[in-house]
């Protein structure tokens, strides 16, 4: 879902890491120093980011439906999300920090009602056509369950209404044969997992590993409830002082902070994805995972797939607005970096969860064919220059509600095994 976007690496990442730890004592602060310090020196050197492939893995299952170890193997089954019910969440304060403020007015006006009707019925028409054309290409497409998102719910820490059940790859993240379900961080997703439950029952059934990560409370210590946000400088400002909304009470992430490569998982500390989170998941997945800390020039970081996308092995799309301060280990690793053209998709189109850059949120059906939106001519073209064929899918509607194709979509199984790119 969503993608407004960080924090900043190498001195600037220190500085962030002495913030934290003033604030939450030496044992924490220790590691997160060591988060930062292992992706400053994978960038000083190759070899750090190369994975010990002498290190035993579990062997995925003969017949185990899921199976996926990158962004770019050839794709067999998909989840593909749901506009049904779509739900404008409460304007909180986790909502408020990362949206813009020309919708701030939309949000307070609607929230806990159902988003415009006549608009998601066009988002969910252009989904089913997706859907359609992944069949058409050979994919196996699995959907979550409708719910009815305008439930209120109270916990003894907050209350809320729903969202929706639209961004798999918010909440589900797949590595080799284990989905893991995300926490996630706000408020009005906390329950979002029961619309995936009944598919991730049945993986689960076929030998597929299912990890839950720890769930937050979500309560009013999770968040700054007076963080500073008026204007996108104030944004800017924070970013660079590696501010969030988010603190470190306990671990929260959303799924879509991560992006896959083989033995290498990279991961941007955003608005909903804390240290503490990213902390979680390097122990879950270590020894055979190594994870990453990247970060950009982002004044509002959250979900790093339509600001750095891995389209295939040695690929990678990075957003020219939004540049990665370690892109050096990328590029003296072999990588070719490419900086996508500008999006064409009007001003006038609501984003209300959103940037423009979602015209980069690809879905690779393999190294040579990729989803992309029909309306973007100028990234198709991009595309065909690199020798990918491009399947196109208007889905201007479904943009609005806060994601591309690799947003509303979660590759449950690509055609592949488990590799190392930065040997």
């Amino acid at each position: 879902m969503l993608r407004v976007r960080c924090l900043r690496g190498g001195s600037r990442g220190a500085e962030a890491a002495h913030f934290i730890g003033s604030r939450l004592g030496r044992v924490f602060t220790g590691w997160v120093q060591r988060t930062f310090q292992s992706t400053q020196a994978a960038t000083a050197s190759q070899n750090t980011c190369a994975a010990d492939d002498n290190k035993a893995t579990n062997p995925v299952p003969k017949d185990c439906p899921v199976c996926s170890y990158n962004e770019w193997d050839p794709l067999e089954e998909v989840i593909v999300g749901r506009a049904e019910n779509a739900c404008v969440p409460p304007f909180s304060v986790e909502v408020k920090a990362n949206t813009y403020e020309k919708y701030w007015g939309f949000y307070q006006k609607f929230g806990g009602q159902n988003f415009p009707e006549g608009h998601v019925e066009k988002a969910i028409a252009e989904i089913e056509e997706m859907c359609n054309i992944l069949k058409q290409e050979g994919v196996i497409v699995k959907r979550p369950d409708p719910i009815d998102w305008s439930v209120k719910y109270k916990t003894p820490d907050f209350e809320s209404t729903g969202m929706y059940a639209a961004m798999p790859r918010d909440i589900l993240l797949v590595v080799g044969n284990e989905i893991i379900e995300a926490p996630m961080a706000w408020r009005a997703r906390f329950f979002e997992y029961r619309a995936y439950r009944r598919i991730i029952k049945e993986y689960f059934n076929c030998g597929a590993k299912w990890t839950t990560a720890p769930k937050p409370t979500m309560a009013d210590e999770l968040y700054d409830k007076d963080y500073p946000i008026r204007s996108v400088e104030d944004r800017h400002k924070l970013a660079a002082q590696g501010k969030f909304v988010t603190t470190e009470y306990e671990p929260c992430f959303d799924a879509a902070d991560f992006i896959r490569a083989g033995r290498d998982i990279f991961v941007q500390r955003s608005q909903v994805t804390n240290y503490m989170g990213i902390e979680w998941m390097r122990r879950h997945l270590a020894p055979d995972y190594r994870v990453h800390v990247i970060s950009f020039k982002d004044p509002n970081p959250m979900h790093i797939d339509a600001t750095f996308n891995i389209i295939g092995p040695g690929l990678v799309l990075s957003n020219p607005d939004r540049p990665c301060y370690q892109i050096d280990l990328f590029k003296k690793a072999g990588w070719t970096v490419i900086h996508p053209p500008v999006p064409l998709i009007p001003d006038d189109h609501p984003l209300w969860m959103s940037s423009k850059w979602l015209s980069m949120n690809v879905l690779m059906l393999d190294e040579k064919r990729v989803m992309v939106d029909a309306n973007e001519t100028s990234i198709q073209k991009m595309f065909e220059k690199l020798g990918i064929s491009t399947i196109k899918v208007s889905i201007r509607h479904a943009n609005s509600l806060g994601g591309g194709f690799h947003c509303w979509t979660c590759d449950i199984r690509r055609r592949g095994t488990l590799q190392s790119y930065f040997d």
